[in-house]
């Protein structure tokens, strides 16, 4: 397995297409989608405490559709229509899927992972413990850590184009409560904990409300903090409206058992779940 050979195949493809007609770009394509889906190799990576993008593997996926054939695909009373096979042999790769959750072929489960009726598209990396709960998603290339719990109804976005933007990332043992929306690249670092409904996007305000002054981020949400929705007063021509923020209202404890849930983090801030 040569990745620099990998990462020169699938770039001169994606900048010239016709390439593809050659099989050892083609299988160049494909021999990246299978190491992602082995988790061998994956779409970004975290350096120092800064996450990296892996360009070349997003392109590969973007010229892995381009060239994959629609198929049908059954499985038991199941029938689909889709580019796109379905990960299989959970039992071997120890991951317990509970019907009808379903995972891509190209994302990765690692050992340990429990995927409720949920779904998992193509580049997602799913670490170690994580629970993917009943209607939640992890979109394409979204990369989630150890020991993270996505609660019902939760999304993290998928952010395949352009293929240097970042993915959303959740970092090890957060918590994204129900119906918590992630998307377009943002970043929620260790231990966070999002309480139900809310949203965030690479424009979102994420106000720190718990000190004696207001602090701003942007794209990313800090390490333990534990956020709520909210909302914050915009002038606009026809008169004042409120506008949707996300709230930081404290820290988790570092003292916190790690795997403590949700509703036992959100009660300690007087938050009703």
């Amino acid at each position: 397995m040569d990745i620099k050979y990998l990462e020169k195949q699938v770039s001169d493809a994606y900048d010239h297409t016709k390439l593809l007609e050659k099989p050892s770009y083609l299988q160049a394509v494909r021999e990246t989608i299978d190491l992602l889906d082995k988790g061998k190799i994956r779409v970004a990576e975290k350096y120092r405490n800064e996450w990296r993008v892996n360009e070349w593997t997003k392109k590969a996926i973007l010229l892995y559709f381009k060239t994959q054939q629609m198929q049908k695909i059954e499985l038991g009373p199941f029938e689909f229509y889709d580019k796109i096979p379905l990960k299989k042999n959970f039992d071997r790769l120890n991951v317990r899927v509970v019907p009808p959750g379903i995972a891509r072929y190209g994302a990765y489960l690692a050992p340990g992972v429990v995927m409720m009726p949920g779904y998992v598209n193509i580049g997602a990396y799913v670490d170690s413990g994580a629970m993917v709960d009943t209607h939640a998603t992890v979109g394409s290339c979204g990369q989630v850590g150890k020991a993270v719990h996505i609660a019902g109804a939760a999304r993290v976005g998928g952010v395949l184009e352009p293929p240097q933007g970042r993915p959303v990332i959740i970092e090890d043992n957060a918590f994204l409560g129900s119906a918590v929306s992630v998307t377009e690249g943002v970043l929620v670092r260790e231990e966070a904990v999002l309480g139900a409904g809310v949203i965030i996007t690479s424009s979102t305000r994420i106000l720190d409300v718990s000190g004696s002054r207001t602090v701003e981020y942007q794209g990313e949400v800090p390490a333990r903090s534990v956020v709520i929705p909210g909302s914050y007063q915009k002038e606009f021509p026809a008169g004042t409206f409120s506008v949707n923020c996300a709230l930081i209202i404290g820290k988790r404890k570092e003292s916190t058992d790690k795997k403590v849930s949700l509703n036992q983090v959100l009660r300690e801030f007087h938050i009703p779940v």
